[in-house]
């Protein structure tokens, strides 16, 4: 039974509004019982949007594993990549995916360090989606190699045939940026639930379950020294995971800057991929978590004021990518380089001329509608707009990789390119997997952080204590 100071049932809780972080009327114990009573919910009891969902998701898994067993035993020549298109859907996904992960370390870390209240009920949800993103990233490379069973020579290891990467590969680079970023993010996020998984541990109504949660919390009994030394480590970790949130989609980025091949060889795709990957993280923390909060009765703890904050940043971030588009655009006509010149002709009039078009409608145009306030605090139109910023950014990637490629240098080297039904199938599979990775985890493991809800809880209760004392 859940206990709380609210008069109304939890369906039936209006939302707060844009100015507060959480509803009144939630003490400690019901924020306990409020977060940890999604995940100590029977299985049979859970939402049936939950269940269709995550059985939805487990297909897709298996069209995944399906076009990886092909792939295996075919070869890459089952993707659509041919001379001059080398890249295709494995490394557009690639970047997509990174890009992705992005806005969970933003919201943790950087956030966190400026003292953003307004995080909390959206932090862990979105370093969760950090992790299964980068788990969905990691595999297209390792896919593309062709050999994917030889998949550690990409890392520098001791052995008898003394061989060893070149460090001057965007492979290696990438193999290094993704892994410290995975690894970052797996402890800041393991760390940060450290003392809820404590709170599960005590709440818990069976012995398993107790057994469990007591073993993951590794001894914490919230002692004055559990805490000091919490929030040392943590605050250590906010500082380290905050470069990687430029340095590593800055690598992505001189996979295709360092080239001669026009359309990537441009000092703006740092900062550009930079913005571009924050956007799309915060597009898809939107996507998934306004159905979340709809499905767990979650309104009071994820607000309004939630919601309007990450459209705002995903707003400016729009805006800093639009900026990148209309340099490259600009680049293109200013270096008097025919060649750069003609690759943006044919990017916007080509064959592909209708994913450049369909890609500035997406991500400059339509988002231009968060301007205005009421379309901010409308949840169906910001979830709606949220999907369709992650499409265009699929397309921005799209466009980068193929249409820079197609056309080459020579008219006897161009082509085209069609992604197979196995491109498809894997594209989809990992989508599959990542949202099933996401459903296991809403219930398994308190998505919002209860610690630090009940740290906004208590800043509130005195906030309107000091103004009942003022009056």
């Amino acid at each position: 039974m859940i206990t709380e100071k609210i008069e109304l049932p939890p369906e039936q809780i209006p939302d707060p509004g844009p100015n507060r972080i959480l509803s009144p009327g939630h003490d400690y114990q019901s924020v306990s019982e409020r977060i940890g009573g999604v995940v100590l919910l029977p299985l049979v009891n859970s939402p049936k949007k939950w269940l269709v969902g995550a059985f939805i998701s487990f297909i897709f898994v298996n069209i995944l594993m399906f076009c990886m067993y092909v792939l295996f035993f075919r070869g890459i020549g089952t993707w659509g990549v041919n001379i001059p298109i080398g890249w295709g859907f494995a490394i557009v996904n690639f970047v997509w995916w990174i890009g992705i992960g992005h806005a969970g370390t933003l919201i943790s870390a950087i956030l966190f360090l400026l003292k953003q209240d307004w995080r909390t009920s959206i932090n862990r949800f979105s370093e969760a989606m950090t992790l299964f993103a980068v788990a969905c990233a990691g595999m297209f490379p390792i896919l593309h190699l062709g050999r994917p069973w030889l998949a550690y020579w990409l890392f520098p290891y001791p052995n008898s045939m003394w061989l060893w990467p070149q460090p001057r590969s965007p492979l290696e680079w990438d193999v290094f940026a993704v892994s410290t970023y995975g690894t970052v993010s797996l402890v800041f996020w393991y760390i940060g639930l450290v003392p809820d998984l404590a709170t599960m541990r005590d709440i818990a109504p069976k012995m398993w379950q107790k057994k469990i949660y007591a073993v993951l919390a590794l001894g914490w009994r919230g002692s004055a020294i559990h805490w000091h030394r919490y929030q040392k480590a943590y605050l250590l970790l906010a500082g380290l995971a905050t470069p990687l949130v430029l340095s590593v989609h800055t690598v992505v980025s001189f996979d295709f800057a360092i080239s001669i091949i026009p359309g990537w060889h441009t000092t703006i795709f740092p900062p550009y991929f930079v913005a571009g990957a924050i956007y799309s993280g915060f597009a898809m923390v939107l996507t998934l978590i306004i159905p979340m909060r709809a499905w767990y009765n979650m309104r009071d703890l994820v607000t309004l004021r939630h919601i309007e904050s990450a459209a705002k940043l995903m707003l400016g971030t729009g805006l800093i990518v639009a900026y990148g588009y209309s340099m490259e655009a600009f680049f293109s006509w200013y270096s008097g380089d025919k060649y750069e010149s003609f690759m943006y002709w044919n990017r916007m009039t080509g064959p592909y001329g209708f994913t450049y078009a369909m890609l500035i409608a997406c991500n400059i145009a339509i988002p231009q509608l968060l301007w205005i306030k009421k379309v901010r605090q409308t949840i169906w139109a910001v979830w709606v707009l949220s999907i369709i910023i992650n499409i265009g950014m699929w397309l921005e990637r799209f466009v980068i990789v193929v249409t820079s490629l197609h056309r080459d240098f020579l008219p006897s080297s161009w082509g085209m390119y069609i992604p197979t039904k196995y491109d498809w199938g894997t594209y989809a599979g990992t989508i599959g997997f990542f949202l099933l990775l996401m459903f296991l985890f809403v219930r398994m493991l308190p998505s919002i952080s209860i610690f630090e809800v009940r740290e906004v809880v208590h800043h509130e209760a005195h906030e309107r204590q000091e103004l009942l004392e003022a009056q």
